[in-house]
């Protein structure tokens, strides 16, 4: 019988306000096989919290659990006051949280302006205007009557954050958002997130380059085959190597 004990969460950087997402002994299954086992994070409003750990880990599972896509068998998720454990994927989004999954998805013999206009949706939280994108991602408005299976790696994350933000987040979740991209395009996504987090937008970033997590992140959550085995300042592990070559092998 496993006897791990779950480590103990780090304080919210703004303990004052109730986590607006908290997930609490998330246990999750593909088909037999356990993934999550008992895996627990929160993360408040203006937050970033950064899941890292080795591929196979249950970070992206985590994510899909949150969104229903693949449902909790045990625990709890809450999301703005509310049990979403076992909501349907369209209604968690309808919400307000919004995913930027790793491989895009955006549709792609549509043009990036119609990817766009059928990403809007009214939540409690606020709608971003397109304007906005541009300022963010300055070749986006050069692109709008372009089919998205003719943009570049780049682009198409371009659109799928623009997505996203069209559709009034108040949590985004984003998985591996810097994979494939040019150092200029990780930079435009790093100063999205720095935004958002100043609009008091929730994140959960499932990042592998982990300078650039720990760069951006308040806080950290560590896993490890399914769990979550560590939890603290971004900072502290942002400046205790000894820190990141336990936990993170680096």
């Amino acid at each position: 019988m496993n006897t791990t004990t779950a480590p103990q969460l780090a304080p919210l950087r703004t303990p004052q306000l109730a986590p607006l997402l908290r997930v609490e002994g998330l246990e999750t299954f593909y088909g037999e096989s356990q993934v999550l086992f008992g895996a627990s994070l929160e993360v408040a409003a203006g937050e970033v919290l950064a899941l890292l750990g080795p591929n196979g880990a249950g970070k992206t599972t985590t994510l899909r659990s949150i969104l229903g896509l693949t449902p909790a068998a045990r625990g709890s998720i809450h999301f703005d006051g509310q049990d979403i454990t076992q909501q349907a994927t369209h209604r968690i989004a309808a919400m307000g949280v919004g995913w930027v999954p790793d491989d895009r998805r955006v549709f792609p013999t549509l043009t990036v302006a119609r990817n766009l206009e059928i990403a809007r949706k009214s939540t409690r939280f606020r709608a971003w205007k397109l304007g906005e994108c541009f300022e963010i991602f300055s070749a986006l408005e050069y692109l709008m009557a372009r089919e998205c299976e003719n943009l570049s790696g780049g682009e198409m994350q371009m659109v799928a954050i623009s997505r996203v933000l069209m559709g009034a987040p108040g949590l985004v979740l984003f998985d591996e958002p810097s994979q494939g991209l040019a150092p200029k395009v990780v930079q435009d996504v790093m100063a999205t997130i720095r935004r958002l987090k100043s609009e008091g937008v929730a994140v959960v970033l499932v990042e592998q380059n982990v300078a650039c997590a720990l760069a951006i992140a308040d806080r950290v959550c560590v896993m490890q085959a399914g769990r979550v085995v560590h939890a603290c300042a971004a900072e502290d592990l942002r400046q205790d190597a000894a820190l990141q070559r336990r936990w993170l092998g680096i």
